[in-house]
């Protein structure tokens, strides 16, 4: 059996789903019905670093939301699909975009809309409240919980299994 580093070395993108994977999963509205997300920042720290080093990031999510927009725009991150209940449909978009294969992609997701495109991805990530599903089939499961720092534990994974961290590391120690 290939390892999960094994696998990571081979990366050259990264999908995330939202909910449940850069956010802790809940759906929160203010009184006047305006949907709310937490993000985390080590999070987004992580992401910036793949960005830097070179890695294409996409999020596909089967939620619409203008945060999740705001969020890409900080985080430069260039391939966003909202509104996917049929995540493949968006992932074969991304592969052809980026003329990848799908061995050249890992996808983060918690959820059984996830499954597909995982299934077809050279390293599929989770967090350890996923769905089982998802938990019986992901190649790796990081320590931290969605929106509280799984992709910034996903990024390192990638990072490190690239040779690309002490690098990605060294642009913040001035």
């Amino acid at each position: 059996m290939v390892s999960a580093a094994h696998r990571a070395g081979a990366i050259q993108a990264i999908i995330f789903d939202v909910d449940g994977v850069l956010t802790d999963g809940g759906l929160y509205r203010s009184d006047d019905g305006q949907e709310m997300k937490r993000f985390h920042a080590m999070d987004g720290l992580g992401i910036r670093m793949l960005v830097d080093s070179g890695i294409e990031i996409a999020i596909i999510t089967g939620r619409t939301s203008q945060l999740v927009t705001h969020r890409c725009e900080e985080l430069q991150i260039k391939h966003l699909y909202q509104g996917q209940h049929d995540k493949l449909t968006a992932f074969e978009d991304l592969c052809e975009r980026l003329q990848l294969t799908p061995h050249d992609i890992a996808y983060m997701g918690d959820d059984i809309i996830d499954l597909p495109v995982m299934r077809r991805v050279g390293l599929a990530l989770t967090v350890p409240d996923a769905c089982n599903e998802i938990a019986a089939m992901a190649h790796w499961t990081s320590k931290r919980r969605g929106g509280n720092g799984a992709a910034r534990e996903a990024c390192e994974l990638i990072l490190k299994a690239k040779g690309l961290y002490g690098e990605a590391v060294s642009r913040y120690m001035i």
